[in-house]
């Protein structure tokens, strides 16, 4: 037990006495400090920023929720360096609670009663923009100048609404204040007035058990859209329109992306769709959610489903809608019609926009199409039926029900088919929207075709020029393959030829497919085209249609006609035959003989083609590269240029032997018929229809019109009985015993001219050695079978031909020559009219000397002009005349 003294007591009790004052003291003036808070909190300020608004009183009397009463304690562990008033305090609190959250607070966290209070005082704020000092004062002058018509004093809320609508045109700190509202309510929406009023009742009835708080009331009311009021739809859908854009405002898209927002687009500014375009961009990139993923696709899809939604394709092609597509945003919202309309034509002439914006806009939104078949309304709508009778397994995105479809295209509905092809036809024009293709080729994209553009299928093009690479992954290929059989099945899948055509094809062949949206027509134009090459004046069209030609030779499934006219053919013949590098035409024409009519004459078709150009034989084209150099180097390839001249100059010495060899094998089939003779078949159309009409049905690699126009040489036009004649002659002048069309010299080039039957075939002295023979057995008189007699006569030239197809012009004028030299007394002096041949003229006599002579003098004369030429002495030369007295 401790003693004190009585000093020590004394002093003990007047210590006791001071503290107890000195706390009393204290506490007092605690009281009196926050009477005084409280007396100028509760008094009455009004506020009158913007007139048009009305005037308000402000809340606590300082615009700010207050700093005594639930959130008191909270104020002073948070804001206690935050002054109160203009919502300050709120901002601080809003903050903190955004904090706790998101998980980034440990200790003390705000307590549920200063949460609701803050709640009260921004529902009350909400109803009227003077209540919101900071707002109103930010967003006076863009209120006076977009928003005069706005009164929150007759329509609560109704400012706040007009500058969220008109979010883009507003300035700087006006933007901030409406974003930070906007935020405010994405996380509550009774701070949306409007929408709070109209959908307060709804939420009640509806969504009582849900959590309040972080969008989940109107989530509630979304999935139970069904029942929602009108008004309170209406709201919702303002509400979806006006926050769509950001990200931060999409609480549930923030929250199941906030992971790969950080990852992949941790540098783009949030608004105008940039964070959601830029997680769309790497949303197939290794790492990236599923769930943001499949959340970012529900919300795209519902932008494109509504377009009222999609508010930066409207903002960024308002005035080319107006100036070049002829219709209004307002329009396209009222009526469906004119909405497809006008994303049409913006799809159509997406080339020829003026904003640049607008153009990638546009570009993304046929990209999203391309992939997703929910992000293409009217497709999606037209195959709603056939989607869940063939594709109901598989899973949006990545292009795969697009791809289903495209698999079951000959059994869908004939809507949903039209709406597949148009959709492939738009699709066309560049890699970007040819999503498969792009995924599996993206290696090769980086390395072969890095320099090339998008746009304009140039990107396609060059996988297709580098196929035959062998770095070229399979995968790459099929793709590749797969679009190059599917573009021609119809030119329009074609973009590069369809757009470069589009005039000849209007020009030449006009009518033969449908302009019906929807409507395939096959391989009609783009066999008309190759029929009618030679009349195409547009170098770019000439330059595609070759291109399809190569195609064609290089795969069969590529020539849709004859693709379908074979097809039982190649299952018999030619089934474990690959596709490509013409190996399957090379086996269907090698079975020519077991093969359907209609198979035979396709392809006799395509062979045809081919021999117009040696670049369409790749072979040939390899086998002769060294003699075209040296031969035919300035012959323009195209009409079978070039093999006409490689063919002329085969008898050259140091013409190649397997050149040689590849173009005899061409002549071979060009004999058999005359459709694989460019200027045959060219030339002599006409006259093929007026004089052997039934010799083409009668076509089997038999020469049947060739032996038809050789009958009828006489009246077909000038310009065929050319091209008859150099195809005779060449027939002649590389004869070939048994061939069809100079089989009916078989027999006179045995009597007459045996070493050409008995020459090794293709040897080079056998070329030309039985044409020259049996002209020389024409011109000495002996008898030829009429039909060879009539081919000599074709192949002579017309000059030759005609000395032998009129009689009097030697038999004949010999004997008016004996006549006149009877007549005269005179017995075998001019002609001997009994001669052994009398196809000659015979002289004798002092006639004979008197020839001798002349002959003699032409070639005296000749050689002495001759020896003027070679010293140059009849060349021109100034003659000097000296003048003088000599």
């Amino acid at each position: 037990m401790m003693a004190f003294s009585w000093p020590q007591v004394a002093a003990l009790l007047l210590c006791l006495s001071l503290t107890s004052s000195s706390f009393a003291a204290a506490d007092l003036n605690n009281r009196v400090l926050a009477e005084e808070q409280k007396k100028t909190e509760t008094k009455k300020v009004n506020s009158n920023t913007i007139a048009s608004a009305g005037t308000v009183e402000l809340y606590n009397g300082n615009g700010d929720v207050s700093a005594t009463g639930a959130c008191a304690a909270d104020v002073k562990s948070f804001c206690k360096d935050v002054g109160a008033g203009e919502g300050r305090l709120s901002a601080c609190l809003t903050k903190r609670i955004r904090s706790q959250k998101q998980g980034n607070v440990v200790g003390k966290k705000i307590g549920s009663k200063c949460i609701d209070e803050l709640a009260k005082f921004k529902i009350d704020r909400s109803s009227n923009i003077n209540k919101d000092v900071a707002l109103a004062r930010a967003c006076k002058d863009d209120v006076a100048k977009l928003c005069k018509d706005a009164s929150d004093s007759s329509q609560p809320g109704s400012t706040l609404a007009c500058l969220r609508d008109k979010k883009g045109k507003l300035a700087g700190a006006c933007k901030t204040e409406v974003y930070r509202n906007q935020q405010e309510a994405s996380e509550d929406y009774r701070v949306d007035y409007k929408l709070y009023t109209a959908c307060k009742d709804d939420v009640k009835n509806l969504c009582s058990d849900v959590d309040p708080g972080d969008g989940r009331e109107i989530e509630c009311l979304a999935a139970k859209r069904i029942q929602v009021s009108w008004e309170c739809q209406n709201q919702m859908f303002r509400n979806e329109k006006e926050s769509g854009d950001d990200i931060r405002l999409s609480v549930r898209l923030f929250n199941k992306c906030i992971g790969d927002y950080q990852k992949f687009c941790k540098d783009v500014e949030p608004g105008q769709m940039r964070v959601q375009e830029c997680l769309e961009d790497n949303s197939d990139e290794s790492g990236f959610s599923a769930e943001c993923k499949e959340e970012l696709e529900n919300i795209l899809a519902k932008r494109v489903s509504d377009f009222r939604l999609d508010t930066v394709l409207r903002e960024s092609c308002e005035s080319d809608l107006e100036e070049m597509c002829g219709v209004k945003l307002k329009e396209m919202d009222d009526e469906e019609k004119k909405k497809r309309a006008g994303l049409n034509c913006l799809q159509q002439y997406k080339e020829e926009l003026k904003s640049e914006k607008c153009k990638a806009e546009v570009h993304r939104r046929m990209k999203r199409a391309a992939k997703d078949i929910r992000f293409d309304e009217v497709l999606a709508n037209a195959c709603y039926e056939d989607r869940a009778k063939f594709c109901n397994d598989v899973q949006p995105g990545s292009s795969r029900v697009i791809r289903c479809l495209l698999d079951h295209r000959n059994s869908l509905a004939q809507k949903c088919a039209a709406a597949l092809f148009d959709h492939e036809v738009r699709m066309a024009e560049d890699i970007d929207f040819k999503y498969p293709m792009k995924k599996a080729c993206a290696w090769e994209m980086s390395h072969f075709c890095k320099n090339t553009p998008h746009g304009h299928a140039r990107i396609v093009r060059c996988l297709e020029e580098h196929m035959d690479n062998t770095d070229m992954s399979k995968e790459c290929k099929d793709e590749v393959v797969r679009d190059m059989n599917r573009m021609a099945q119809d030119y329009r899948l074609n973009w590069r030829l369809n757009h470069a055509c589009e005039g000849e094809i209007n020009k030449l062949c006009a009518n033969l497919c449908s302009t019906a949206p929807g409507q395939t027509c096959g391989g009609l134009v783009l066999q008309c085209l190759q029929e009618k090459q030679d009349n195409i004046t547009n170098q770019a069209c000439q330059d595609e249609v070759f291109y399809y030609e190569l195609m064609e030779v290089t795969d069969f499934r590529n020539d849709v006609i004859l693709a379908e006219a074979c097809r039982n053919d190649v299952e018999a013949y030619c089934k474990d035959v690959e596709p490509g590098e013409g190996r399957v035409h090379q086996c269907l024409r090698f079975n020519r003989d077991k093969i359907s009519e209609r198979c035979r004459n396709e392809e006799m078709k395509l062979a045809a083609i081919e021999y117009r150009d040696i670049r369409l034989r790749p072979k040939l084209n390899k086998l002769c590269s060294e003699e075209k150099a040296v031969y035919c180097k300035d012959v323009k390839p195209g009409k079978a240029r070039v093999i006409k001249c490689l063919m002329e100059n085969m008898a050259q010495p140091n013409f190649g032997e397997e050149c040689k060899e590849e173009l005899q094998k061409r002549e071979d089939v060009m004999k058999t018929d005359y459709r694989y003779d460019v200027g045959v078949f060219t030339n002599c159309q006409s006259d093929v229809e007026a004089f052997c009409k039934e010799a083409k049905t009668k076509l089997r690699g038999n020469a049947t019109v060739l032996k038809c126009l050789v009958e009828n040489f006489r009246q077909i036009t000038e310009q065929c009985q050319t091209e008859m004649s150099r195809a005779v002659r060449l027939a002649l002048w590389d004869y070939k015993p048994g061939a069809a069309l100079t089989a009916a010299c078989d027999k006179d080039v045995d009597t007459n001219c045996p070493r050409g039957s008995r020459s090794k075939s293709g040897a080079v002295f056998t070329i030309g050695v039985v044409g020259r023979c049996l002209s020389k057995s024409l011109v000495e008189g002996k008898r030829l079978e009429s039909r060879c007699r009539d081919l000599v006569l074709v192949a002579a030239p017309k000059d030759a031909r005609a000395y032998f197809e009129y009689p009097e012009s030697t038999g004949a004028i010999v004997q008016k020559i004996a006549d006149m030299q009877k007549a005269a007394g005179l017995e075998a002096v001019l002609v001997d009219p009994y001669a052994r041949n009398g196809s000659t003229v015979t002289v004798t006599g002092w006639v004979a000397l008197a020839c001798i002579i002349s002959l003699i003098v032409v070639m005296v004369g000749g050689a002495f002009l001759a020896y003027k030429r070679f010293i140059g002495a009849d060349k021109p030369h100034t003659l000097h005349v000296k003048m003088g007295d000599a």
